[in-house]
């Protein structure tokens, strides 16, 4: 299935919840918002384009002039907006959790127990986003301002992570096939053994989280997922379809088709190094060296050269400045492309193509192809049965048949044969396997634009190995950032739970880990 657009008519579904009183209206009218609002969550300005997509080192920016909002990523050094960029996450979890709340609150009324669950499963996907990017948040008495508690506590994260789980495997088994249908649909177009199977797939990722500071409780939930039943297919892929005539863009192709963007935000060296040293046939379809000349390379309607022979990663941590730090200086450096008023000193190095600004693009949530890598990752750790090899070539084969859900060019079955018949997952220890299942987690999910789960996965393995930059004056002490901090809101409306987190984190700055990362 090629998903570019969403036929399930965003405008004509979102009609005013707060007209019909709760005994009329249809809750299932929520549903395309909460799908968009989750799309959001992981896309965009909001956060992850502007902060995990340079930190995990997949995309890399010289953030200099009009892109100077990229610092941020590329080199962990405050921008005007930080502020702003910072409470993305925070504002867009609650917002989504608040209104999937009112969703199940009328689920419940009607008796429409499918519907609820659903609710759930995007509520904790949600809300897992939220707490792998700070840490301790408020869960157990969150959403709860209807009752009374407009400052709910801060939970540790172990306890938000074991509420999460329970609470998903509760909605899950409250599933019934024969039961309510789940109408307007954006995702699976109502079909509930599909959400049933994503529940499990997010089950299955938020055990895996818990790999290195819980394993028997990391195992025992990856085989209740599996034993529930995870993603079959690349079918059923949680895709959220978008639709730039109704206003419902996909947000990070909105920030890529900037020309700032468009001309300062370039594949990073880590990733086309890794993409070239396989002869991955995805690079054909990520990457493009644009047109000689400043003009072509802020042009987004101009069609560069996308033969992998010419693809030349842009090194994190430098900029256009002149100084020590300009990327003229580096080594390798290219040299510009165009001349005179048309230079472009970036201009050889290669650039996302057009499929990342399409603003009818799907966003991807989740994908099969990631839960096979997963079961790789479990398997080498015994948590699972089944042949580490085997579920890693079915991950790589998923990860390129996925790529054609962007609605551009495929890759061939011969070619998707031919490489992974070329690398088949060394076995030769356990280092070697989970080295190479994770290397290609966090190219997969970084090539999808899922870069908050592509670091994520970094945190949880280390892999791959990254560089830190150093830029002068960076946030993070010359390391690469490992949370975000708490929205500087939360000191003024929830001080007392706030300061209670803070100081059982050890701390509120961008390296302070989280439980699962090592923290406290």
């Amino acid at each position: 299935m090629i998903v570019t657009s969403c036929d399930e008519r965003f405008e004509e579904l979102n009609t005013d919840p707060n007209r019909p009183g709760g005994g009329v209206f249809d809750p299932n009218l929520l549903l395309p918002t909460i799908s968009y609002q989750h799309g959001n969550l992981l896309t965009g300005y909001t956060g992850p384009i502007l902060f995990q997509s340079m930190w995990i080192q997949a995309m890399a920016s010289t953030s200099t002039g009009g892109a100077i909002y990229y610092s941020n990523a590329d080199k962990y050094v405050i921008s005007s907006s930080t502020p702003n960029y910072i409470e993305g996450n925070w504002n867009n979890g609650y917002q989504l959790g608040s209104r999937v709340n009112q969703m199940q609150i009328l689920s419940r009324q009607r008796g429409f127990t499918n519907l609820n669950a659903v609710g759930e499963i995007m509520k904790i996907s949600a809300l897992s986003v939220v707490t792998d990017t700070y840490g301790d948040v408020p869960y157990s008495e969150a959403l709860q301002a209807q009752e009374g508690i407009s400052q709910p506590k801060f939970d540790n994260q172990a306890d938000v992570y074991n509420q999460m789980l329970t609470d998903l495997e509760a909605a899950l088994v409250s599933i019934n096939l024969s039961g309510d249908p789940i109408r307007n649909d954006v995702m699976y177009r109502g079909d509930i053994a599909k959400w049933r199977r994503f529940g499990y797939s997010l089950m299955l990722k938020l055990g895996m989280r818990l790999t290195n500071v819980n394993p028997s409780a990391a195992q025992s939930w990856v085989q209740k997922a599996v034993a529930g039943g995870v993603f079959a297919s690349p079918d059923d892929d949680a895709l959220v379809p978008s639709d730039e005539a109704n206003g419902y863009s996909n947000t990070s192709a909105n920030a890529l088709n900037v020309p700032d963007d468009i001309y300062e935000v370039r594949w990073s060296k880590v990733m086309i190094d890794y993409l070239q040293a396989t002869n991955d046939p995805r690079l054909s379809i990520v990457a493009e060296v644009p047109p000689p000349g400043l003009a072509a390379n802020r042009n987004g309607l101009v069609v560069g050269n996308n033969d992998p022979a010419v693809q030349i990663g842009l090194p994190n941590g430098f900029d256009l400045r002149g100084g020590d730090f300009d990327i003229s200086r580096h080594p390798d450096f290219p040299g510009p492309t165009g001349s005179g008023g048309d230079e472009a000193i970036i201009g050889a190095y290669s650039r996302p193509t057009a499929i990342y600004r399409d603003r009818n693009a799907p966003v991807f949530v989740m994908t099969y192809a990631e839960v096979q890598l997963l079961l790789a990752d479990a398997a080498v750790r015994g948590f699972v049965s089944g042949a580490p090899a085997d579920f890693y070539s079915q991950g790589v084969l998923a990860a390129f048949t996925s790529m054609g859900k962007f609605g551009g060019p495929t890759v061939s079955t011969a070619d998707a044969t031919a490489y992974i018949n070329a690398n088949p997952l060394d076995v030769s220890s356990t280092n070697a396997s989970l080295q190479m299942i994770n290397k290609q987690y966090w190219a997969t999910t970084s090539l999808f634009v899922n870069f908050l789960e592509a670091w994520n996965n970094w945190k949880r393995t280390g892999i791959p190995e990254l560089t830190p930059v150093n830029f002068p004056g960076n946030f993070s002490s010359g390391q690469i950032p490992r949370r975000q901090p708490y929205p500087a809101g939360e000191s003024a409306t929830n001080e007392e739970s706030l300061r209670a987190a803070i100081s059982r984190m050890g701390g509120d700055n961008w390296i302070t880990r989280t439980w699962w990362d090592g923290g406290n």
